[in-house]
């Protein structure tokens, strides 16, 4: 398995891409040193992921590889793939995939997380762990990418989500700081994402589990179709 980025379908959005690209294109090279003190609840779910021996574990939306590393590492017979939209963020995460010694089980992609082709993309048409850390608040029309996620998931597969919450148990006046410093990069805490992953689990007859943490800092979810 290789980490060389492999061709993007032509469809996804550019526009977004070079926007992500802009973003990142600098702060790729400090991101995981400044988000571990706001990207909260990022371990935890990948404690949760549970992957079998053997079982396949795809990210959306893997940025700099930090959480991809972190569950290959916990799960050392998984195979694990990423897919990013951004080429710059790419880079930084092969490079640190290379650097870990995990080429040989990671595979990284270039591709849209609300419309990509698995199999094209990596030869695996659907995963038995599909997860997803603080990327929905930053893709525009995000509730593509969970359906998505849950049509690639292979039989007794799960989804894993952690993201911004709406801060509900936190003062007015952290909300509305956290939201202007939000805003400068492009994310928008999604105040329907619960509403969004019931309506997706009971279209698939999935069971759900969502839980708020830090005081609504944070929500996590966890959805497993039906048989």
């Amino acid at each position: 398995m290789s980490t060389t980025e492999l061709p993007a379908r032509p469809e996804f959005q550019a526009n977004h891409a070079e926007l992500m690209d802009g973003v990142y294109r600098w702060q790729r090279h400090i991101y995981d040193l400044t988000r571990k003190y706001y990207l909260l609840g990022r371990d935890r779910l990948i404690e949760g992921l549970d992957v079998p021996p053997g079982g396949t574990v795809l990210e959306l939306g893997c940025g700099t590889g930090r959480n991809i590393i972190l569950a290959a590492r916990a799960y050392p017979e998984g195979r694990f793939f990423g897919l990013d939209i951004s080429a710059e963020m790419l880079e930084t995460a092969g490079a640190a995939v290379a650097r870990d010694g995990l080429s040989d089980r990671v595979a990284l992609a270039r591709g849209d997380a609300t419309d990509f082709n698995a199999k094209a993309l990596f030869g695996q048409g659907s995963f038995d762990r599909i997860f997803v850390s603080y990327s929905l608040s930053m893709i525009p029309g995000w509730e593509k990418t969970v359906s998505a996620a849950l049509a690639a998931l292979a039989p007794m597969g799960s989804l894993h989500l952690v993201d911004f919450g709406q801060q509900e148990g936190l003062p007015g006046w952290f909300r509305t700081l956290l939201r202007g410093w939000l805003k400068k990069f492009h994310v928008a805490p999604r105040s329907t994402l619960r509403e969004v992953l019931e309506s997706e689990s009971r279209r698939t007859g999935a069971t759900f589990r969502f839980r708020t943490l830090y005081r609504g800092y944070a929500w996590l979810a966890v959805i497993k179709p039906g048989l």
